[in-house]
C-alpha cells in the first residue's frame, strides 16, 4: 500500500495524519518487518476505528473501504479537481498526472488485505469490505453526502481500469463539484482569531420546499425570479425579506436553497458579529464554480451598533467589486433594518450632531443596497384559517374545517397571535394529541 500511495501526484498532498497516510506507513513497516505485530495491530485498529467514525457520520454501508477512498477523491481540492469542477475534463497535460493518481486509487480499490490479516490474525479489513450498517434516522448523519459517495463508489467498483475511473470521477466533479462545497448545501463560519475563516457544513438543514409554505405566492414568486436569474448567470439583486415574525421569511430562503442546490446554489449563514469577516469569506469563495447566498437571519441594528457599515462596504462602495457569484439574502422584522429614534428625525435640534437627517440617511441607506425587497406581513384571519386547514390536511388530521377554525382561534389567542408559525405550532399540537 505504501508503494501505491507514494506514487500520488495531484492527490499526494494529504495530511500526514490522514487515515490513508497512516495506513500507508503501517503497511510500509509491516513489509519491512520493522514493528512488532502487537503494535501493528493496535495501530491498524486505531485507523479502522477512524474509518468507522467517518462511516457513521455519513451513513456509509456495504464496502466502507471503497466508501472511504471515494470520499477522499471527492473532497480533495487540488488544481485538477477544482478545474474539473469549472470546465469538466478537458484535454490537457494535467490529465496524465491525474490518470497516474487514478491508477493508484484503482489499485487501492482492489488492494489485497489477506497477507496482513493472515500474518497478524485479524479480519478487520474483510469486515470493512462487507459491512452492514445500523439503520439511522436522517438527522443523525448527512444523507445528502452519503448518497453521493455510495453512488460514485458503486461506479468505481465497476470501473475496468484507470480510464473508466477517470471518467467517473471527473463527471462527478463537473456535476457536483469538489470538496465540502460540492457535497453540502449550507455552511456556517468560524474565525480562529487570526483572520482565518473556516467553513463548517450544516448537516441537518431543514428539507423544507417552497410548496410547503402555505400562501405568500407573490412573495415566493419574486424570490424565485431573483434566484433563478442569479443561478443562470443573469443580473440579480441582493434580497431583503422583511415583515412580521413567523410569516415564513427564513423558511423561504432555506427552501430556495433546497430548490436550487442541484443548479449550484449554496448558502453561507453569517451572524452580525461576524461581519468583520465578510471580506475574507468572499475572498475564499469568489473563484469557485458555485452561486453563493450569504444569509443573514433576523438582521437589525440598534442605534449604537456600527456593524452595518461593514455590510454597506461589502455590498457596495468598497474598492473591490462584489463577485458575480455572491448575493446577500437577509431577513428582518424591521423595514429599514436600523432602529430610528425621534431624534433621528429632528433636524432642528441643536446638539453636537447638527445634521441629524444626514445621520439618519446614512443609516437608512443600507436598505437601499437590497434591490429585491419583499414584504411578508401577517395573514388576516381568513388567511390564517386557510393555512391551518391546509397544514392539517397535509398532516392527515381528520377534524372538520369548522372544528379546526374554532380550535385554532383559541390557540392563537394564547400563543402569540395570528401567523404562519402559530398555525404550524397549532397543527403540531394536534398531532401530538393524536400520536
Amino acid at each position: 500500500m505504501y508503494k501505491e500511495i507514494s506514487k500520488l501526484i495531484m492527490y499526494g498532498s494529504m495530511d500526514r495524519e490522514s487515515i490513508l497516510m497512516k495506513l500507508g506507513d503501517i503497511f510500509r513497516r509491516f513489509e519491512a518487518d520493522e514493528t512488532p505485530d502487537a503494535q501493528l495491530i493496535e495501530e491498524i485498529y486505531t485507523e479502522v476505528k477512524r474509518i468507522l467514525v467517518v462511516a457513521t457520520d455519513y451513513g456509509f454501508d456495504k464496502n466502507l473501504w471503497h466508501n472511504y477512498l471515494t470520499f477522499l477523491l471527492i473532497t480533495n481540492e487540488n488544481p485538477f479537481s477544482i478545474t474539473c469542477e469549472k470546465v469538466g475534463a478537458n484535454e490537457g497535460s494535467v490529465n496524465a498526472f491525474a490518470k497516474n493518481d487514478f491508477k493508484v486509487f484503482y489499485d487501492l480499490f482492489h488492494f489485497d488485505f489477506k497477507p496482513i490479516e493472515e500474518r497478524l490474525g485479524i479480519s478487520c479489513f474483510t469486515q470493512l469490505e462487507n459491512w452492514t450498517s445500523i439503520v439511522k434516522k436522517e438527522l443523525m448523519y448527512n444523507k445528502n453526502v452519503s448518497e453521493k459517495v455510495q453512488a460514485l463508489s458503486s461506479k468505481l467498483e465497476e470501473a475496468k481500469d484507470e480510464n473508466e475511473f477517470f471518467n467517473a470521477v471527473t463527471d462527478f466533479y463537473k456535476a457536483y463539484g469538489v470538496g465540502m462545497f460540492g457535497l453540502n448545501k449550507a455552511f456556517r463560519i468560524s474565525d480562529n482569531g487570526a483572520g482565518v475563516v473556516t467553513f463548517h457544513p450544516i448537516n441537518n438543514m431543514d428539507k423544507v420546499m417552497l410548496s410547503d409554505l402555505v400562501g405568500y405566492e407573490i412573495q415566493k414568486q419574486k424570490l424565485i425570479e431573483n434566484t433563478e436569474a442569479f443561478v443562470e448567470g443573469r443580473k440579480a439583486n441582493n434580497a431583503l425579506l422583511y415583515g412580521d415574525s413567523g410569516t415564513g421569511k427564513s423558511t423561504s430562503i432555506k427552501a430556495i436553497v433546497n430548490e436550487y442546490y442541484d443548479k449550484g446554489l449554496r448558502m453561507i449563514e453569517i451572524y452580525k458579529h461576524q461581519f468583520k469577516d465578510l471580506s475574507n469569506v468572499i475572498a475564499q469563495i469568489k473563484n469557485r464554480n458555485y452561486k453563493f447566498i450569504i444569509y443573514m437571519d433576523d438582521l437589525s441594528f440598534e442605534e449604537f451598533e456600527i456593524e452595518y457599515k461593514f455590510l454597506k462596504a461589502v455590498i457596495e462602495g468598497g474598492v473591490e467589486t462584489k463577485p458575480d457569484n455572491i448575493l446577500i439574502y437577509a431577513t428582518s422584522n424591521r423595514r429599514h433594518l436600523i432602529k430610528e429614534t425621534w431624534n433621528d428625525r429632528n433636524d432642528m435640534e441643536h446638539t453636537q450632531d447638527m445634521h441629524r437627517s444626514d445621520t439618519m440617511e446614512e443609516k437608512l441607506s443600507l436598505v437601499n443596497r437590497f434591490g429585491c425587497q419583499i414584504n411578508y406581513s401577517k395573514p388576516n384571519q381568513n388567511q390564517f384559517f386557510d393555512i391551518v386547514i391546509t397544514l392539517a390536511k397535509r398532516a392527515g388530521l381528520t377534524l372538520s374545517e369548522e372544528e379546526l377554525k374554532a380550535e385554532a382561534n383559541k390557540w392563537e389567542l394564547s400563543h402569540g397571535g395570528i401567523s404562519g408559525r402559530t398555525a404550524q405550532q397549532f397543527v403540531n399540537h394536534l398531532q401530538s394529541l393524536n400520536a
